[in-house]
């Protein structure tokens, strides 16, 4: 009882806050950091998903996901739960869904609205793309990076881009949800669709959605 009426509150406070931000940006629900299954079985169930229902998560599972992909574990020094080159921290997860597409604001926990467009189907080739509820996509924002080398610079993103990618894996096989991880798209119009800069890099884009049966 008590914990439905703490969601209640909490539900009530965050619609509240969101009146008060501009109309783009939605405040996220707190993320639980309550799991039922531990690290070892999390990695036995980790694997890669290409069938989807179609089905959205609930906004817990959402603000969970995000959270666990590279949300902030450590506030009072702004570290993140996936490790950064140099603490750079260069990576956006722009969020992609039917209602439209957003970036990830690690710092209020909160997704800021870009798009009202369901972009999903520029996220990917595969037939399987649009089916899934979230496709992120992972930006590398190089004006946030401490090296002069272009080269070294997107080789540390991509591994950057890797631990977080991870960190969605472990969630989403804690949870029962699918997830594939996909380098198969068309960055180029993808980059135009966004508006993307110059010093802006498309790494990867990764499915994540409740498995179809």
């Amino acid at each position: 009882m008590k914990k439905q009426i703490f969601i209640v509150i909490t539900t009530l406070v965050i619609s509240y806050c969101n009146s008060l931000f501009a109309q783009d940006t939605i405040l996220l629900m707190p993320p639980s950091q309550e799991g039922e299954m531990s690290l070892t079985e999390a990695l036995q169930k980790r694997k890669s998903t290409r069938s989807y229902s179609g089905e959205s998560h609930t906004d817990q599972q959402l603000s969970d996901l995000l959270w666990s992909a590279f949300g902030i574990n450590r506030p009072e020094e702004m570290k993140r739960t996936a490790p950064s080159s140099r603490n750079q921290q260069e990576i956006d997860v722009y969020v992609f869904t039917k209602d439209g597409v957003f970036v990830y604001d690690a710092v209020n926990h909160a997704m800021i609205r870009i798009m009202n467009e369901d972009l999903r189907k520029y996220t990917g080739k595969q037939d399987f793309v649009e089916n899934a509820a979230v496709n992120l996509v992972y930006i590398a924002d190089h004006s946030k990076s401490k090296s002069d080398d272009p080269v070294g610079r997107s080789k540390t993103s991509h591994i950057n881009t890797g631990f977080i990618a991870q960190n969605v894996y472990l969630y989403s096989a804690s949870q029962g949800l699918g997830c594939v991880v996909r380098g198969y798209m068309d960055k180029e119009a993808l980059a135009v669709k966004l508006n993307l800069k110059e010093n802006q890099e498309i790494i990867v884009a990764q499915s994540v959605g409740v498995i179809s049966k």
